[in-house]
């Protein structure tokens, strides 16, 4: 987590989708080498600092930040999902969409195979509605 900057106590600041802006900013702050966590930080007015989350794990729709563990944990609670990963990606209208990376269970007969199906179709329909 690095610090500085005019911001008042509660304040999350960054740089989106300008790579040059943001090294220009935050890496010449330091004339050292710095390791990035990627972990959202702030500090309160009384100087106490408060780790919210990973930077990479809350994405923002239309404005709504979602985090990506919480849609992952919905779509893993179907029977028929085996892994789950949730990524945000790059919109012209909401700024990020999620898009998730499914690995179904393996299905070994043909109703098995067709109730997945039937399953992908009720999650879709699902994320859809939300």
């Amino acid at each position: 987590m690095v610090s500085d900057g005019p911001l008042p106590p509660g304040c999350i600041q960054t740089i989106w989708g300008d790579d040059a802006r943001f090294v220009k900013t935050y890496w010449s702050l330091f004339n050292r080498q710095v390791y990035a966590t990627f972990d959202w930080g702030i500090r309160d007015a009384e100087g106490y600092y408060f780790i919210l989350g990973r930077t990479d794990d809350v994405i923002n729709i239309a404005g709504h930040r979602l985090g990506t563990r919480e849609i992952e944990e919905s779509i893993s609670s179907y029977p028929n999902v085996a892994e789950v990963a949730v990524v945000g990606i790059k919109d012209a209208l909401k700024g990020q969409v999620a898009v998730a990376f499914v690995i179904p269970k393996q299905s070994d007969t043909l109703a098995e195979r067709e109730a997945a199906r039937d399953e992908e179709k009720a999650i879709m329909a699902l994320v859809d509605n939300q």
